[in-house]
């Protein structure tokens, strides 16, 4: 389906508003509203990351059949289910009265990802016109980084006034009343992955075929898996608890600053890649994005010859460059590689492994921090990046052998 540019707009503006709201509300938010959640419950913080660990893990898990829901029904109207499901989720946690119950509520959120979240909106702009979408993906992902930028401070201040219950009613609130109409629209613009694929006579071919021939398709799929499951690890790990992170290695009272910097860090890195992204091809992107990870942990623990807040800024700015570049090839790297056919449930796939191996990330990260400190924790987190920079190069020389 071929839209004008008008409504094309319009669908990618959309899905950056539902993107900002559901990252908020079931991932960013969490880090700020898990102290309360803690002392209600009288668990401790280890408990409550495990908890939220279940969530990636089930969402991870679930991946692979809301790609192939997409393929199969359109991915608008799998994001028209999933708001309607984040919402109940949020609710059930609001209902939970101890944390017997709280915890698999906690989890059910976790189910709801995988149909709301960049996976699915990333297969909603593939279905709406293959060719344009790696553009439009990158516009997507340059107004969804607004989230932790909005709801960060959005969550500090509501809890100043409401209960963490309150909040995440109010959370379910926006799936309902925000994000359900705007994917209810969009499912009118998508279409089954059958009609999807049939050309109309009267109007050019508009798929998009993907650069590895079919026999070199499961290595690269399998590769590409590992690359961001070991680039997620790291970025799940940190975005959970960078600032406790910057506060342990010595940035003290400026931790809160310093991670501010993050947000506009992937807005810029995103900013570039829209002006001068074409120069460069998905696979590459993919590595530089990948290597900014383990590159701004060196900032925070070696030892550098600046003030520990200059090399924190730079770490911020880092990773917040990775981060932002990460988003966005995880929708255009598999588009490149294996075309508009099925891209639903390869991106599934590769969403189910990258998920169920950052699942731990948080809780393994917090363990370690607490038990041997931050500076070997960050050291565990640059080592699995550094892996995905690797993983990655031998994608790249799996597509020069192809093409050769």
């Amino acid at each position: 389906m071929i839209l004008s540019a008008r409504r094309s707009l319009a669908a990618v503006t959309g899905l950056g508003v539902t993107q900002i709201v559901s990252y908020g509300t079931l991932y960013y938010s969490f880090s700020i509203l898990e102290p309360a959640m803690a002392q209600e419950f009288g668990q401790s913080r280890q408990w409550l990351f495990a908890a939220f660990s279940g969530t990636l893990l089930i969402g991870g898990i679930i991946s692979p059949w809301s790609g192939r829901w997409a393929d199969r029904f359109g991915a608008g109207r799998v994001m028209t289910f999933g708001s309607l499901a984040a919402a109940l989720s949020l609710i059930l946690c609001v209902l939970s009265q101890s944390w017997i119950w709280f915890a698999p509520a906690l989890v059910t959120t976790g189910m709801a990802t995988p149909f709301i979240l960049y996976n699915t909106a990333f297969a909603v702009l593939v279905q709406i016109d293959p060719q344009t979408a790696p553009r439009r993906i990158t516009y997507l992902t340059l107004i969804a980084g607004f989230s932790s930028t909005l709801f960060w401070p959005l969550a500090t201040r509501l809890l100043t006034v409401f209960t963490w219950r309150e909040i995440y009613l109010f959370y379910a609130g926006l799936q309902v009343f925000i994000c359900f109409p705007i994917h209810f629209w969009l499912s009118q613009m998508t279409r089954r992955s059958p009609k999807l694929h049939e050309e109309r006579a009267d109007e050019p071919a508009r798929g998009v075929g993907g650069q590895l021939p079919a026999e070199n398709r499961r290595s690269a799929l399998l590769l590409i898996m590992a690359g961001f499951s070991l680039a997620s690890f790291s970025l799940s790990a940190m975005l959970v608890h960078l600032v406790p992170v910057l506060a342990a290695v010595g940035v003290g009272t400026s931790a809160v600053l310093v991670g501010a910097i993050f947000g506009p860090s992937q807005f810029a890195a995103r900013l570039v890649n829209m002006v001068f992204g074409t120069k460069l091809s998905a696979m590459s992107i993919a590595v530089l994005s990948t290597a900014l990870i383990p590159l701004s942990f060196l900032m925070l623990i070696a030892p550098l010859p600046i003030p520990l807040v200059a090399g924190a800024v730079v770490f911020a700015m880092l990773f917040g460059m990775g981060s932002g570049l990460n988003s966005i090839v995880q929708g255009t790297l598999p588009l490149a590689l294996f075309g508009h056919q099925g891209y639903g449930e390869i991106l599934g796939k590769i969403t189910s492994a990258r998920l169920i191996v950052s699942s731990s990330a948080p809780f393994i990260f917090a363990f370690i921090m607490e038990k041997l400190g931050p500076a070997l924790a960050l050291s565990v987190a640059a080592i699995a990046g550094i892996l995905g920079v690797l993983t990655f190069l031998a994608v790249a020389s799996l597509i020069r052998r192809s093409t050769q």
